[in-house]
């Protein structure tokens, strides 16, 4: 991301309000201002599109668009009540759709709205799945990320088998405050063969997809050479997601339980529930 896309999305960041439970909402009177929009006026005209198409979208306006009123300063002691509106991110991203398209931040505010309201539907949409549905989901984008991070890694200079048991290890340790592979194979109750990663759960597998993930973008943002420079930033990346889970007073990755299924187990169990369905025809195509 350019400096001046990061300094605008600050913008949005930094006007963002929350409430008691931690809901977001914007103030349409600060969001009309980072927008540039110096007339209310004009920005209204904004807001009832905005409205309409979230009408249009099948959602309940005013559980997005929250009329108030608040007393501001206007000079020599003298307050005065204005009209404002509270503002949901979808109803944010309705009105930078519906903005002056000439503008820059209009266009800007368009991608940091879009991705963030995308993000939230997916987290939402995440969380709301049973705990086995999780850790297939993120099991799957570990193997994804992690045939990334051994490119990153051979391209690093991680070449050999032992190589990469030293650089794998080293993610492990950071992670787990000093526990290596075998370490944590003993403390699950893990045979040599078992793969540690098919008996986490999806607390613990994002931990180690956010290692994993940060780890191969480190590598090939800074160009890192060397087993023991790549195998050095593993381990840093691994020990500053611990210390995020500890900041945030998580559990950390070594204490957290270990699933009675592996997931091989899991995927076995789903491929055949699958092909009894489609045997049985019953198998539809939303499910």
């Amino acid at each position: 991301m350019s400096d001046i896309k990061a300094r605008e999305y600050k913008k949005f960041e930094e006007i963002k309000h929350t409430y008691a439970d931690g809901t977001e909402y914007w103030l349409a009177r600060e969001l009309a201002l980072v927008l540039d929009y110096t007339e209310w006026r004009n920005f209204t005209r904004v807001i009832d599109k905005a409205m309409i198409a979230c009408e249009n979208s099948g959602y309940a306006v005013f559980d997005h668009f929250v009329d108030i009123n608040k007393m501001v300063d206007i000079g020599s002691d003298t307050k005065r009540n204005v009209k404002d509106c509270e503002l949901t991110r979808y109803a944010c991203y309705l009105i930078v759709q519906n903005g002056d398209p000439r503008k820059e931040v209009i266009a800007l505010g368009q991608t940091y709205f879009a991705i963030q309201t995308y993000r939230q539907e997916v987290a939402d949409r995440f969380n709301s799945l049973p705990e086995d549905s999780k850790r297939l989901i993120v099991r799957g984008d570990i193997k994804q990320w992690n045939q990334l991070l051994a490119e990153a890694a051979r391209s690093a200079g991680v070449i050999t088998n032992e190589e990469f048991a030293i650089f794998q290890n080293a993610g492990y340790m950071g992670l787990y405050g000093g526990l290596d592979v075998d370490d944590i194979h003993e403390r699950k109750g893990l045979s040599v063969r078992d793969k540690i990663l098919d008996y986490m759960g999806s607390e613990e597998l994002a931990a180690n997809l956010f290692r994993i993930s940060q780890t191969e973008s480190k590598l090939k943002r800074e160009n890192i050479q060397g087993v023991n420079s790549a195998s050095s930033a593993h381990h840093k990346v691994g020990h500053e997601v611990r210390k995020a889970i500890e900041r945030v007073g998580g559990t950390m990755p070594e204490d957290l339980p270990t699933p009675e299924k592996s997931i091989a187990q899991l995927e076995k169990e789903r491929i055949a529930r699958l092909k009894k369905k489609a045997k049985n025809g019953q198998l539809m195509l939303d499910e």
